[in-house]
This record gives structure tokens, C-alpha cells and sequence, in this order.
């Protein structure tokens, strides 16, 4: 597996690896839902946190084994998604720190997001996608096995998250062989949807 970032681009989004053009943007839609950072995440990119989150971002994309992207609509930043632990020795990387403003969830932005990413790693060689997801996170949780994706196990007390909150983690994978069915079914999912849903 050899995965490089690169501009990766559908009729609903477009994925550009994460950099300073993009800083201000993802602030803003960050901070758009101050609330969801309390609640579902291990870390947090609002207030405060942004900058210390950002510079620890661009670090570990510095380091190759996390690739962020900015996702944008219409040439706007409105959320951020990351390939992290890229292990090529066994082709495996994970699709997470997924964030979207409150304006674009819920239409084609998530599915046709995680359809580039996913479409970019098997491309590129990978064996086996993971999604990791807070068990506390039902939407995000449905969200993944519409995708297409299969429910592993939960790893029980997984993580203390920022606010000191006791995670357990769902774990979710697809693997090369499962990708073309999985692709069919949301490129059909997609196609079902308007332009900008």
C-alpha cells in the first residue's frame, strides 16, 4: 500500500490535503457546534482548542502517518476528514476525525466523503479500512454500517477523552474484497441524491 494525499474530488465534495489555505475556514465550521466537541469526540477543535489541535494535525501529517483533508462545498471548508494510522507493512489505515458543520450532515457530504477516501485506499493498495467510533455515538455509528461497513466488536474503556469522559470504542471495518459491493451500493446511494443535498 502506498497512499499518497491528493485533491480528490466528486460532483458533492471535494477533499483537499489539509494546509494553512485552510486554517480560517475549518475554524469556522469547527466552532459552528461547540456543543458536539463535549459531547463525541476525544479531542476537541473548538475556542481554544483549535490551535493546539491544527498544530498537532499538520505534526502528524509532517510524520506520514495521518493524512487530513479539508472537505469543502462550493469551494467552502465545512468539515475536515483524516486517514490515520497508515500502516503499509499491512496495508491497513483508518478513516476518522470526521467533523462536518451541522448545515451539511445528514445529505450526500458524509457518504460521498467516506467514498472518496475509501475509493482513494483501496486504490492505493489497502487491504482493510477501520472506522473507529465512540459507542455513545449512535448517528455516526448508523452512519458507518450504512456505508457499508462491518461491526467488529467494542473495545470496552478504550479512551479517556479530552473532557475526561471513559470511552468505549465500536470498531468497523472493509476489506478489498468487500469493496465492490460496498462501492456499488454507494455509488447507487449517491446517485439517488441531488447535486449539493
Amino acid at each position: 500500500m502506498k497512499i499518497e494525499p491528493k485533491v480528490l474530488e466528486s460532483a458533492f465534495v471535494r477533499l483537499e490535503p489539509i494546509g494553512e489555505q485552510h486554517r480560517a475556514g475549518l475554524e469556522a465550521a469547527c466552532n459552528a457546534d461547540q456543543d458536539v466537541w463535549m459531547r463525541l469526540y476525544p479531542y476537541s477543535w473548538a475556542g481554544e482548542h483549535f490551535a493546539p489541535t491544527w498544530a498537532k494535525l499538520l505534526d502528524d501529517n509532517a510524520k506520514g502517518g495521518t493524512q487530513g483533508y479539508a472537505v469543502t462545498v462550493g469551494g467552502e471548508v465545512v468539515g475536515l476528514t483524516t486517514f490515520y494510522a497508515i500502516d503499509p507493512a499491512n496495508a491497513v489505515l483508518e478513516v476518522g476525525g470526521t467533523y462536518y458543520r451541522p448545515d451539511v450532515r445528514g445529505g450526500a457530504v458524509n457518504p460521498a466523503a467516506k467514498r472518496l477516501m475509501m475509493g482513494h485506499a483501496f486504490d492505493s493498495g489497502a487491504r482493510r479500512v477501520v472506522y473507529r467510533v465512540d459507542a455513545s455515538n449512535a448517528r455516526s455509528r448508523a452512519a458507518v454500517l450504512k456505508l457499508g461497513a462491518v461491526q467488529e466488536g467494542i473495545l470496552r474503556q478504550d479512551r479517556v477523552t479530552w473532557t475526561g469522559r471513559i470511552r468505549d470504542t465500536v470498531i468497523f471495518s472493509i476489506l478489498a474484497q468487500e469493496w465492490p459491493a460496498v462501492r456499488q451500493r454507494l455509488d447507487e446511494r449517491l446517485a439517488g441524491l441531488a447535486v449539493g443535498a
